[in-house]
């Protein structure tokens, strides 16, 4: 039997905000299901299907750990401990065209979105509501500030790809073969968490929630960081 190795990705959908007729406060709406959202995207490798890999750097260890058990295997190891972990992922035929990504991979211009879709992940997962319910208009502003912001101090500290046997053939009925490319990106978690504290305050200060709303939003922001 194949082997299957399945790792989580935090990346995930915007959420599309539809207004709704008013509910009353006490009104119970329950916690959103699949359908509402996509909380991750997970790839699964069956790792009989690696025919080649490649690691610019000196350790290629996160990318095992990475596919065995996910970022939360990456962020466990000794080197980690006092960072968070972000890897960008693309897959496609074209060799050049994803080295080209990798190798423009910015920063600056495309780590936002990682870090809005982690911060999005642990609003929704802590809200006991649908999470524009349970946090009002604090949770869209929240997460579009995420977007646009800015994170000093984010390194992108390796590339790593993986090649892949693939299910379709081309003319010459032979297999194609997919590559799969691996951006790591790394950032001290104080350094983060001081960057979130801030936005949070920012945004809470640009909002009018219901007393229930602000209840939820203060218990988030003394758990904020557990588990994120």
């Amino acid at each position: 039997m194949k082997k299957i190795i399945s790792a989580g990705l935090f990346f995930f959908t915007a959420i599309i905000y539809i207004s709704c007729v008013s509910q009353s406060e006490n009104l119970y709406i329950p916690v959103p299901d699949s359908s509402y959202f996509v909380i991750n995207r997970t790839i699964g490798i069956d790792i009989d299907s690696i025919i080649d890999f490649k690691n610019t750097g000196t350790n290629a260890e996160w990318l095992y750990a990475f596919l065995e058990g996910g970022i939360e295997a990456v962020e466990l190891k000794d080197q980690y401990n006092d960072k968070y972990v972000f890897i960008s992922v693309n897959k496609d035929e074209n060799f050049p065209i994803l080295e080209k990504w990798a190798e423009n991979y910015s920063e600056i211009r495309d780590f936002p979105m990682l870090a809005a879709a982690r911060i999005e992940k642990k609003m929704i997962l802590s809200s006991s509501l649908y999470p524009d319910d349970e946090y009002g208009l604090f949770f869209e502003r929240l997460v579009k500030n995420a977007f646009t912001s800015l994170y000093p101090g984010t390194v992108k500290e390796d590339i790593s790809w993986i090649k892949l046997k693939s299910d379709n053939e081309n003319s010459n009925n032979n297999l194609n073969e997919i590559y799969m490319f691996f951006v790591l990106i790394t950032i001290d978690k104080q350094v983060l968490q001081n960057q979130i504290t801030n936005m949070i305050t920012h945004v809470l200060t640009s909002v009018s929630p219901t007393s229930a709303q602000r209840a939820s939003i203060n218990r988030l922001r003394q758990t904020f960081f557990e588990g994120f």
